[in-house]
């Protein structure tokens, strides 16, 4: 077996710096890591940690690498959700679970993130918040050193499975039912990110409603923002009869600048978060099971790690108006 003496013989370098260059200690040059990173490719060492986890055949720890929303100011409910969800669920199944921020990777190549996950004994990941853009973790999905469960993105191969509700049909199911009720022709919809999964899928689902109805259509990227939909709404929402929003933060800013016009218009939003109950007003809204997705997610990452291939996961979701009488204890 190759031993962190052979990587640093065959890098010209000392043991030492293979362990920091190994587990990504700053002030290493660009040049020594590239060396380094290199012998290890070549040799194909492994850490002892995970060569232990290999040999003893245990099947390792998992890691949730969250993507937190740095739009708002409120607590993101929607990931102290999944994390909830998540590691009660992996105390069932006796699993180690740590969780990392995307944050702390940004800067990384897939190289070096791929060996910090193996210096850690990682073998399972469950990914939150991929977007189309983020090259580094489409790399490490695509390279299946690791099994991979995705929330809401549509990625699916041998070691990937996705777990997600069917975004498109509840985007159309919940603003139909905004619009019929209210009868409605002219709709300004705030949608989310651009270039993410969940925002395409969403948007569909109201090109189907509005060709399907015989609507007109305004579309404004919010970035899943309260102040940029409060934003779009005082710019735009006076001349329109609804406002749909793809998250119900992004309703709640919508809300209040119509209530800030002294004007009504109907608004849905879309996530089912506690905080629509607060609002004052009530509007429909797409409830998804937060920390039940998330424990779906972790039952389908230790069949993957069992020996399983990836499959496209869908789990239900239901159409609410919530009321502050429904959320309080």
């Amino acid at each position: 077996m190759v031993s962190i003496k052979d990587v640093a013989k065959h890098a010209g370098v000392a043991i030492s710096t293979v362990s920091k260059v190994l587990n990504n200690y700053p002030n290493v040059s660009e040049e020594t890591k590239a060396k380094v990173n290199k012998s290890v490719d070549e040799l194909n060492f492994l850490p002892n940690s995970v060569a232990a986890a290999l040999s003893s055949k245990r099947v390792g720890r998992v890691a949730l690498l969250m993507n937190l929303n740095m739009k708002t100011q409120a607590i993101d409910e929607i990931d102290m959700q999944y994390i909830q969800g998540a590691i009660t669920k992996a105390m069932e199944l006796n699993l180690d679970v740590i969780t990392l921020f995307s944050s702390m990777f940004r800067e990384r190549t897939v190289e070096e993130l791929t060996r910090y996950l193996q210096s850690q004994s990682i073998a399972g990941i469950i990914i939150f918040g991929v977007s189309k853009e983020d090259k580094v973790l489409h790399e490490l999905i695509s390279g299946e050193k690791f099994k991979c469960v995705v929330i809401d993105a549509p990625i699916v191969n041998e070691s990937t499975s996705v777990v997600r509700i069917d975004h498109c049909r509840a985007q159309y199911d919940v603003a139909k039912k905004t619009i019929l009720d209210n009868n409605c022709k002219r709709i300004l919809y705030i949608a989310g990110k651009k270039n993410g999964y969940v925002t395409d899928e969403r948007l569909q689902g109201m090109r189907e409603l509005v060709e399907e109805l015989g609507l007109t259509m305004l579309v404004r990227n919010g970035e899943f923002s309260e102040l940029q939909a409060r934003n779009i709404t005082l710019k735009y929402g006076k001349n329109k009869d609804a406002v749909v929003c793809a998250s119900d933060l992004m309703a709640i800013g919508a809300m209040k600048a119509l209530t800030e016009m002294d004007i009504f218009r109907p608004v849905c939003g879309f996530d089912g978060i506690i905080l629509m109950g607060y609002v004052g007003k009530q509007m429909n809204t797409v409830s998804q099971n937060f920390a039940g997705i998330s424990a779906r997610a972790m039952e389908e990452l230790r069949r993957l790690m069992n020996g399983g291939t990836g499959k496209d996961v869908r789990m239900p979701y239901t159409l609410e108006r919530l009321k502050y009488t429904d959320i309080i204890c």
